[in-house]
């Protein structure tokens, strides 16, 4: 098979001009880039201010987004959510009650006071086997 010149000059560009491949491995999940309501609001600007024509897919071009970008965000301005993008998702904070320190205080005395109660009590139950194999009646003695 002969090689022709179109097909050196496409395998030079592959090679690249340090003469080595670029790394062919793909990340196992790319991830999903995220805009900002700053972001979309400033491209939508641009957008709506482009006068010549094949500004507005230059811009996308440049900026690496695609027209339904446009189309969903322009959706999200008019019903007014865009705005409300900047703010953080998820649950409100409760606001922190004055006795937290306390009870966290008293929650780890007790949690301390618990295992302590647990080591006294595997030492009882230890001596009264002891006093079992022993032949010893610890009961009676204390009775007495």
């Amino acid at each position: 098979m002969e090689i022709l010149p179109e097909e050196e000059a496409q395998a030079a560009q592959a090679v690249g001009a340090e003469g080595t491949r670029p790394d062919p491995e793909v990340e196992a999940k790319p991830k999903r880039r995220t805009f900002s309501a700053e972001y979309k609001l400033a491209i939508l600007e641009e957008a709506d201010n482009a006068t010549e024509p094949g500004a507005i897919g230059r811009m996308l071009r440049r900026e690496g987004l695609y027209s339904s970008h446009l189309v969903d965000w322009r959706k999200a301005r008019r019903e007014g959510t865009l705005a409300g993008l900047g703010r953080r998702r998820g649950r409100k904070k409760k606001p922190a009650s004055p006795d937290k320190k306390r009870v966290e205080q008293l929650e780890r005395e007790n949690a301390r006071l618990r295992k302590k109660l647990e080591q006294a009590e595997l030492i009882i139950d230890v001596q009264g086997k002891v006093a079992g194999l022993l032949g010893l009646n610890l009961e009676d003695e204390s009775n007495s």
